[in-house]
Formats: C-alpha cells, structure tokens, sequence
C-alpha cells in the first residue's frame, strides 16, 4: 500500500478487517493536524510528535489484530528499489500526487502485479485497476492536464509540501467508498475471481448519486506496455 493519509487509513483498515494479514505501507509523510478529521489511526501525540503515517498506521493495524505481519517503511517509493513491486502480490495506490502514480503505475505493471488505484477530490472519487498484460495501464487514462500538474503534489494544508491549492479537504464519506471498492478488488485478486474484476475505471459523484465503471483503452503507444519485464 503506497499512502498512509486519509485513503491509505480507509484502506489499511478496511483490508485487516477483511482478513489481510500481511501488508507493507510506504509513506515518506508525517502527521499533521488536518489529518486528524479524517484519519482513523492518527491523534494528537502523532502531530506533536511529528510521527510518521506508515508507522502509525502499522501500529493501528496491530491493535486490531494480533497475528499481522506489518512493515512500515517512511520513504518516498521512487526511492525504493524496483523489486518491491515484484515481491508482493497486489499494489494499492493511495496518493496524493501524479508523478508518484506515474512511478507506482510503471513500475508495478511490468512487474505483472495488479495495480488498484484510488483517488479523490470533495464529493468525486475514482478507482482504476490496470491489469497486466492485457489491461490498460494508469498511464493510458492520463492526459496532457496530468502532464502538466505531474511534479505537483496536492495539499489541503498547504504546509510542507511543494505545491498547494486551495480546495476541499477529504471528504470521509468519499474516502470510505474509494476505500472500500480498492479493497473488494483485492479480494476478487485473491480470490482468483479476475474475471469479476473492474474493467479499468470506477467513478463515483457523491453529489450527483452517481457511480458507473468507465473503460480506460490501452494507448498502444504507452511506453509502460514495451518496458521489459
């Protein structure tokens, strides 16, 4: 699970409570006093502390069950090396930046691991899940407007971080749908019920009552596709 913030909490929970016992979280990020209205695992202590998320949440984790096996690594993941993709068996993006899922994307691809994507803005949440080798990749449903924003990571805060914008907080209603269908697809991986599977992307409007799956075609020019394994 690469995101420890308010999806990455909704996530981590969500898969433990499912029966998930071995995880590893990576976030290079602290606690922060805004993250306390939608973050399950953080509190006080963890903002004056200045604790960082993977371990929190790891620690919250173990509270709810006993025999986990929980790794937290607080680094940034283009700072690790390719083989973490590759040992472990599903990838679940939680980020809040395009230049990281853009890593995350190409990386976990080649490696034929199924990448479950989530992400949202207020009312508005989505789910892509890429499938090697047939699948469109997370690089397939990007646009000219990803390029330009790619080094940008998005912040409601706007402290310690390269780039903010004023713009609505995480909204927890939207986390917890987000949340939960990346994690009803990673129970369709383990299950071996890849059929069942998303056909690509998940949309969500809280606002408008709305949710409907969108196919994402593969770019038979997207550079993730040729990438040696």
């Amino acid at each position: 699970m690469v995101g420890a913030g308010a999806i990455g909490n909704e996530v981590a929970k969500d898969l433990v409570l499912s029966g998930f016992k071995r995880i590893t979280i990576v976030d290079m990020d602290h606690v922060v006093g805004s993250n306390l209205s939608r973050c399950l695992f953080f509190s006080n202590q963890d903002v004056k502390e200045k604790a960082k998320k993977a371990e929190v949440v790891a620690k919250g984790l173990r509270n709810l069950a006993d025999d986990l096996e929980i790794v937290a690594i607080t680094s940034r993941i283009e700072d690790l090396p390719d083989s973490i993709f590759s040992e472990h068996d599903i990838v679940l993006g939680c980020l809040d930046n395009v230049a990281a899922r853009i890593h995350v994307g190409s990386h976990a691809y080649p490696a034929g691991r199924v990448l479950i994507d989530g992400a949202m803005d207020g009312f508005v949440g989505k789910v892509m899940v890429a499938r090697p080798p047939d699948g469109a990749c997370l690089q397939c449903g990007m646009n000219r407007t990803h390029s330009k924003i790619a080094s940008l990571r998005f912040s409601c805060t706007g402290k310690d971080m390269v780039f903010h914008e004023p713009r609505v907080p995480a909204e927890i209603t939207t986390t917890s749908v987000v949340a939960a269908v990346m994690v009803r697809e990673a129970l369709k991986v383990v299950s071996g019920k890849h059929e069942n599977l998303l056909s690509n992307c998940f949309y969500y409007d809280g606002l408008r009552n709305v949710s409907e799956e969108m196919e994402v075609p593969r770019d038979p020019s997207c550079v993730v596709h040729t990438r040696p394994p």
